[in-house]
């Protein structure tokens, strides 16, 4: 009899961990999920419905002159109205940088003319780049406070 009543206490303190390991896990996942803020973008003048828009996050300019985003994203252009679409994003707080690429002919990549001017439009995080050379990321970088909810616009530009 006092052996059945020693397996159940050491029963009940498995148990008790169990659930203690179970609580502060979903704690802490709930502390990183909570640490997402919401980002709003919204982009214009888009010239048409064809093909998709590419969006690439990014977190230096290092990884912007290689071309890797941190998070890349592609929205078919069915929700257009007057040339504008909407999209969220969930990010944690940092330094961000939006590159949008609308790729008309769905390659994934940029298309060149001849003498190498972009074929289709590209806009940057809250930032009109009018020059004919690549931006600098610190031109269309933002900065996403905790608990921040952010509004970015990205102007869409074609040459």
């Amino acid at each position: 009899m006092q052996f059945v009543i020693i397996l159940c206490v050491m029963a009940l303190k498995i148990i008790m961990d169990i659930l203690k390991f179970t609580l502060i896990l979903l704690l802490g996942l709930n502390a990183a999920v909570s640490e997402a803020q919401d980002v709003e973008v919204t982009v214009s003048g888009l010239r048409n419905q064809t093909g998709q828009i590419v969006i690439g996050i990014f977190k230096d300019e290092a990884t912007f002159k290689k071309e890797k985003a941190y998070i890349s994203k592609s929205f078919q252009k069915k929700e257009i109205v007057n040339g504008e679409m909407k999209f969220k994003f969930n990010l944690e707080p940092g330094i961000w940088g939006f590159a949008l690429l609308d790729d008309e002919n769905n390659s994934g990549l940029m298309e060149y003319n001849f003498i190498g001017i972009p074929k289709e439009g590209f806009g940057f995080s809250d930032y009109y780049h009018a020059g004919f050379t690549r931006p600098k990321f610190e031109a269309f970088r933002f900065s996403l406070g905790k608990g921040e909810a952010k509004k970015i616009s990205v102007r869409v530009r074609y040459m």
